[in-house]
Formats: structure tokens, sequence, C-alpha cells
């Protein structure tokens, strides 16, 4: 009799799990992360930007241009103006198509609130073509309300 009442509630717990465990991490993720989920739309940098988008602070703009043949390959140009001015503004690299690990770039003050970097994107020696995505962040911190995923695809020349 024991043994059936124990064997009906690891039943009735597992269904539980199931069915409710899912939705709880899904909550536990969010919250834990502060925000709600990533954003889904994408912004093309070279082939789409300048990209703008505004949020409680005031008005951004994120704009990448080829600077032309490096040692290393193609270099890059990224500017950022920013509606107030960030200390140690960070651009951070992340390979979206495939992972390469994280390439922090500092974001130099040009003048007022743009902030630029030139740097060359590292690519992969099994697939040429690589998808980056930019993550701006202020120090350790990413920079929070930014509604588009900010990607550049980098192509050997």
């Amino acid at each position: 009799m024991l043994r059936a009442i124990a064997v009906a509630g690891l039943i009735l717990g597992l269904i539980a799990v199931a069915v409710f465990g899912p939705g709880m991490l899904e909550d536990a993720d969010k919250s834990r992360e502060g925000k709600s989920a990533a954003p889904t739309e994408q912004c093309e940098l070279l082939q789409e930007g300048p990209c703008r988008w505004s949020d409680n602070s005031g008005d951004w703009e994120v704009s990448l241009s080829e600077a032309g043949e490096g040692a290393q390959g193609t270099e890059y140009r990224l500017t950022v103006v920013t509606p107030q001015r960030p200390e140690r503004f960070l651009a951070v690299l992340r390979g979206e198509s495939m992972y390469m690990g994280e390439y922090p770039v500092p974001l130099g003050n040009r003048t007022g609130n743009e902030y630029s970097a030139r740097f060359t994107a590292p690519l992969c020696t099994v697939d040429a073509t690589m998808t980056w995505r930019i993550d701006l962040q202020q120090g350790q911190a990413p920079i929070e309300g930014i509604p588009v995923k900010l990607v550049f695809q980098a192509e050997p020349h």
C-alpha cells in the first residue's frame, strides 16, 4: 500500500514538472537577467546602417564602415553617437554565425557624445564569411534597452 502511494506521488510529481517546469524556468531566467528576451529584430550595419533608436535617455545612432585593408584583413570603423557620456565605453564583438570568442573594442571619444573605434574582425579558416554581433557595454555591464541586434558580415577580400 505504501509503495503504491509513493509511485502515484512520483508520477504526479513528474507530470507537474513536465507541465509547469518550462514556464517556471523561463520566468526565472527573465527575473535573473532583469529584462525581457533579447531583441529579435536585426540591423545589418554594413547594409542597412546607420542603426537608430531612442530610449529614456535619448537618441542613439550606430554606424559601421569599411576603413580599408590592414595587415590583419579588412579594417572597420565603428561610430556610436550616444545621448549621454558613458564611462569605459566598449563594443564587444561576438560571433553570431559561430562562436569564436569575445573581442572587446574600446570606443574612444571623438567629439561631444560621438565615440569611435577602428578594428579588424577575426575570420574563421573553415568558413570565410562570418556574421558578428556588436554588443555595447559600459565597463562590464551591458547597456540595457537596445531594441535591435547590431550585426555585420565580415568577408575576406
